[in-house]
């Protein structure tokens, strides 16, 4: 058996990324529902059976894979969702991420047709990607990043939590709760109140921020998979690309720091309670309300956020190997769906930037970093409404409530989640219209990623045997790591490498039966 240069054997498969920042992202997306408008009252339960008849006629399940390599499937309490396909950078996350509020979108609207017929024309389906329905049951956005086995849950706990507690500031969703005693009833992110511990294996009894379930889809000696549970649902596309490319960013940093056995300097923010800390950071959008930190000193989120920019800053001006050329089909196009860490060759291949990033996304990251914490820092919040979603909506209901001071709370809450509605709303795509949100891919984008699989993952490979699949008349199954036929033969492959978009002899034999 050869070994690596780093003495790792090279019969573990993707081997040849373990020692580099290349890494694989995905996010898993549930969605609420509920009815207005019929003559009698629908369960959100019969909504979502209704909104998956298709899905089983096709596929015999709730639980299904799609042409474009993502899973779609109906979650405990009857909530749709929708993971991604995965990704080797944030753009293509966000692409992917995208298709499922459009999958999802058809769902809806084909469901509400059906339920009209049996509960009146005036039926109307909603389905909200937030966190928090109106009777105050939260559901989540998860995030994944293929992580380096090195890397302890320790350092999670110690030096990735305090960042992410923070990020809020430029990646929270916003939500009005009119609660008493918080700035015009209104919170910056909406998991705040539902998070009970930093990590922990539970995802429902207690609500870590970070999931320790070690189910990494990959080589297990090599990776493990992050699951991250604190984040938001945004509408906004700038903030999913931000969320997603700047703690790829931070998890680069964390996993130089443990190859070299060098602190990382983020260690220095653990929280002595992070719940109680996110909570502080939630009520208070000015970023300096204080909360305690394990070594008996306080901070706040301004410090943190300011403390992990330069670190990172740092660690970008130290790897610009690392980074390819600006100029490439990037970030500031949404054509082909392929910026912020992937070109193509003259002959259509994928390429895939070392580490996900190009250097112009790079530098488009660090500056919104810093002009987040500025706007913040000044109080001239209302500069972020363009692509920071509690922005946006805290600065609709400040114009509402000059409109009409005597505007309720129940409107508030209206207007907040028609804001996340993706089947009947219509603030959030009147602010895309007037050119007050923006964007980053356009729809044609939007339906490619509907239709395709990223080019340089396994996903091309699990997307093109569900194609084929669906073609004919056949028995099938698969998950992230094994694709298979049941019947009339009976044949499987083994896809353990996702960072791979060449068939396996295996695969090969699959797909020549089908």
């Amino acid at each position: 058996m050869n070994g690596s240069a780093a003495g790792r054997p090279t019969a573990h498969v993707g081997a040849e990324h373990a020692d580099g920042f290349a890494r694989i992202f995905g996010v898993e997306t549930e969605y609420g529902v509920s009815v207005t408008g019929a003559k009698h009252p629908v369960d959100p339960g019969q909504v979502a059976m209704t909104m998956f008849r298709p899905v089983v006629s096709r596929s015999r399940s709730t639980n299904t894979y799609l042409v474009n390599g993502s899973r779609l499937y109906l979650d405990v309490g009857s909530h749709p969702e929708y993971a991604t396909a995965e990704a080797v950078n944030p753009m293509d996350a966000l692409a992917q991420d995208l298709a499922g509020e459009h999958v999802m979108r058809r769902l809806g609207l084909e469901a509400q047709a059906r339920l009209r017929e049996s509960t009146g024309e005036g039926t109307h389906v909603h389905l909200f990607k937030n966190n928090v329905d109106s009777a105050g049951h939260s559901f989540g956005c998860h995030e994944n990043y293929l992580l380096r086995r090195q890397v302890p849950l320790s350092a999670i706990e110690t030096e990735l939590i305090p960042f992410l507690v923070t990020r809020v500031l430029f990646t929270g969703a916003g939500r009005f709760t009119g609660e008493d005693g918080v700035p015009d009833g209104f919170e910056i992110t909406q998991r705040a109140d539902f998070l009970d511990d930093a990590i922990s294996s539970s995802t429902t009894r207690s609500r870590p921020m970070v999931n320790t379930r070690d189910e990494p889809h990959a080589d297990s000696d090599l990776f493990r998979r992050l699951h991250v549970i604190v984040g938001d649902s945004n509408r906004s596309q700038t903030a999913t690309w931000m969320k997603l490319a700047v703690t790829h960013l931070v998890l680069c940093a964390i996993e130089e720091a443990y190859r070299a056995g060098a602190p990382s300097g983020f260690e220095e923010f653990a929280l002595a309670d992070p719940s109680e800390a996110i909570r502080t950071v939630s009520r208070d959008r000015t970023g300096r309300a204080r909360f305690a930190l394990a070594s008996g000193e306080t901070s706040c989120a301004l410090d943190v956020q300011r403390r992990y920019l330069a670190l990172v800053s740092a660690f970008v001006a130290e790897h610009d190997e690392l980074f390819a050329d600006a100029g490439l089909p990037g970030s500031e196009s949404a054509e082909g769906l392929r910026s912020a860490g992937a070109a193509e060759t003259e002959a259509g291949e994928a390429v895939a930037y070392p580490a996900g990033l190009s250097r112009q996304d790079v530098s488009r990251a660090l500056t919104l970093w810093a002009e987040a914490l500025d706007a913040v820092e000044s109080g001239e919040w209302r500069k972020l409404a363009s692509w920071v979603d509690w922005a946006a909506k805290l600065q609709l209901i400040e114009a509402l409530r000059r409109r009409d001071p005597s505007v309720d709370d129940a409107r508030l809450r209206q207007i907040d989640m028609d804001y996340h509605d993706i089947v009947n709303g219509t603030v959030y795509e009147r602010l895309v219209r007037a050119g007050m949100m923006q964007t980053m891919i356009d729809e044609a984008g939007v339906r490619h990623a509907v239709e395709h699989a990223p080019a340089n993952t396994r996903a091309a490979l699990r997307g093109e045997f569900v194609r084929r699949v669906l073609e004919g008349d056949y028995q099938w199954s698969c998950d992230w790591t094994h694709v298979a036929v049941t019947s009339p033969v009976r044949l499987e492959a083994e896809l353990l490498d996702p960072f791979s978009s060449t068939p396996t002899p295996a695969y090969t034999t699959v797909l020549k039966a089908l």
